[in-house]
Formats: C-alpha cells, sequence, structure tokens
C-alpha cells in the first residue's frame, strides 16, 4: 500500500476529488495548510497596497491505495491540480505497512 499526500492550490479541490472518484479512490483526507516553496511566499494586493504572504494557503491530500493503483492515481492527481503556473503544488509518495479499519478490524487493502 502507498501512502500519496498532495499539496495542491485550494481552488483545484474540486478537479482532483473528481479524478480520484473516477480513478476509484473511495476515500481521502482533506487539510488546510501553509507553506512555500521556491518562490518563498507571494506578493498580494489588498486596497491598492502590497503586502507579502510568507506562507502561502495550499491544501494537503492523502489517500492510500494499493501499490498497484499508485502510479494511475498519482497521475490523475497530478494532472487534475495542474494549472501550469508556479505554486501548483507536489506529489508525495511513501509505503505503508499496515492499514487498520477500527471498526471491524479488517486489515490492509480490505481495510481500504
Amino acid at each position: 500500500m502507498k501512502l500519496i499526500t498532495a499539496i495542491i492550490k485550494p481552488f483545484r479541490l474540486e478537479q482532483v476529488r473528481e479524478a480520484l472518484m473516477q480513478g476509484g479512490v473511495q476515500g481521502m483526507t482533506v487539510s488546510e495548510v501553509r507553506g512555500f516553496g521556491r518562490q518563498r511566499g507571494q506578493t498580494e494586493q489588498y486596497r491598492g497596497a502590497e503586502y507579502d504572504l510568507n506562507l502561502v494557503p495550499k491544501l494537503k491530500i492523502e489517500v492510500v491505495v494499493e501499490d498497484a493503483d499508485m502510479q494511475r492515481i498519482a497521475e490523475a492527481i497530478a494532472l487534475a491540480a495542474q494549472t501550469g503556473n508556479p505554486g501548483d503544488g507536489k506529489l508525495f509518495v511513501t509505503s505503508i505497512g499496515q492499514a487498520v479499519r477500527i471498526r471491524t478490524g479488517e486489515l490492509d487493502e480490505t481495510a481500504l
């Protein structure tokens, strides 16, 4: 099993959610996060005044998938989240040792 963590722009959430549903993913976790990458934040204008955002608002999406589905799901997320502009985000894939469905005690792939 693999954990796919995606950091995306907030307005791309619906497109990513649709791509995951079409890809057969049955659940995901979404968190509001803040951070910066190579751009070191961004400059915004509010009522004519410029100010710097050191930590840019993003969304973190986490999904656990079977090994065989990892590449397909990661590509679907990347395609749905892509705008072609700097700051589109990142994807991270990590291995999962074990998953347990708390309600039933099911393990690993059956717990997904």
